[in-house]
């Protein structure tokens, strides 16, 4: 039954992801990027890793779903992107197409190796997760923070700046 729920959850997720590629609509793509995050966070719920599964659906689906339709809301669609950036953001595009597809495939080469490897402990529980977080990983989870808080702080800039204008 496991199996048969993870390939419907997966081959949904993908479904969603194609759709929101797929559709011309901006508002239906926020949906089925909500539906893709749903069927995500059902996946981490079959890993055994509830509190990634939760947080998945709770801050995706949610939190950033609606910051995504605000700025359809306040973005000029009408006006589309001019052939020049077309142009730069095609090639950008392909850049980082490769670079996914490597990640991709050293990702699946490292589950291959692992497979035969079980035990272990497990990092879906919320204990394990903040002991990993605030001991092994405490660097980067801080180094993360402060790459948040600057991003915030340039965007305020950024806003403050329009309205002076």
């Amino acid at each position: 039954m496991g199996i048969f729920l993870f390939f419907l959850l997966a081959i949904l997720c993908v479904g969603g992801v194609l759709g929101m590629i797929l559709s011309k609509n901006q508002a239906h793509n926020a949906l089925f990027l909500v539906f893709a995050f749903a069927c995500l966070g059902g996946l981490f719920g079959l890993l055994d890793a509830p509190f990634i599964a939760a947080v998945q659906i709770i801050i995706y689906a949610g939190a950033i779903m609606v910051l995504f339709i605000f700025v359809i809301m306040m973005v000029n669609l009408e006006q589309g992107i001019s052939p020049e950036k077309k142009k730069w953001t095609l090639g950008l595009s392909a850049v980082l197409a490769v670079f996914l597809l490597v990640e991709l495939g050293l990702a699946v080469r490292g589950m291959l190796g692992s497979l035969g490897r079980t035990g272990g402990p497990s990092i879906g529980s919320p204990t394990e997760l903040g002991r990993l977080l605030f001991t092994d990983y405490l660097y980067p989870f801080e180094i993360t923070s402060v790459l948040i808080i600057a991003a915030l702080v340039g965007a305020i800039v950024l806003v403050k700046k329009k309205e002076k204008e």
